[in-house]
């Protein structure tokens, strides 16, 4: 079947060595390039993790979700085995909410990811299982359960509205702030001058429209602030 549509690639080698001498990498891009091959598709950036399999802070990985969501685009990784072991690649790809496809598995999906954490999602739902008995005696008693169903939001209600609302603002705003300083760093420095690269780029806003000026200007300030807090 043809492939079709944005991807981004994501690989990883174990050490700095395997890292210099490209062992590892270039049978992991190759194999990526050629399942890809036949289709009308467009590879828009690669990221290469150089780490320790005992690490967790993988930056690439991040780097590489955040291009993902910024371009609507899949994750493709060439082996799914190694990476499917690795606690904090599991958790990073539940919780980035982007699509993937394994070359080595290509059936999988993000269920798959879902069947591999069974053992948390186990423990997880002990969890829900107990809430729910606090809720449905709290039922019981009277209490009104939900969301602002038939009532105006109390305080609480609009300030967690508000606090979610600030939290995808700013993880949107940090998924950009590399993209930008790349801009920057070329000489792309005034506000409609990164909102015409962006859209170049095809990169939305989190609304899904094109950049204009006055939307840079508020991620700009958004970064600032929050790398100053």
């Amino acid at each position: 079947m043809n492939k079709t549509g944005r991807y981004i690639a994501y690989y990883r080698v174990s050490t700095a060595r395997q890292g210099r001498s490209g062992l590892g990498l270039e049978g992991q891009r190759s194999a990526v390039l050629g399942f890809l091959n036949g289709g009308s598709w467009t590879l828009i950036e690669e990221f290469t993790e150089v780490e320790s399999g005992t690490r967790s802070d993988r930056t690439q990985l991040a780097a590489a979700l955040a291009a993902c969501r910024l371009h609507k685009a899949t994750l493709v990784i060439a082996k799914l085995d190694r990476l499917a072991r690795n606690v904090a690649f599991v958790s990073a790809l539940m919780e980035a909410g982007v699509d993937f496809i394994a070359v080595d598995f290509p059936q999988a999906n993000r269920l798959t990811i879902h069947i591999l954490a069974a053992v948390a999602e186990h423990e997880a739902k002990a969890i829900s299982d107990r809430t729910k008995s606090a809720l449905a005696a709290a039922k019981a008693r009277g209490t009104v359960l939900g969301g602002f169903r038939g009532r105006a939001g109390t305080p609480g209600d609009l300030e967690r509205a508000r606090a979610s609302r600030t939290a995808s603002a700013d993880q949107y705003a940090a998924d950009l702030a590399g993209t930008i300083a790349t801009l920057q760093a070329g000489g792309i420095t005034s506000l409609w001058g990164i909102a015409k690269a962006l859209n170049a780029k095809r990169i939305t806003t989190p609304r899904g429209s094109g950049w204009s000026a006055s939307q840079v200007q508020r991620v700009l300030k958004r970064l600032s602030y929050n790398q100053g807090a």
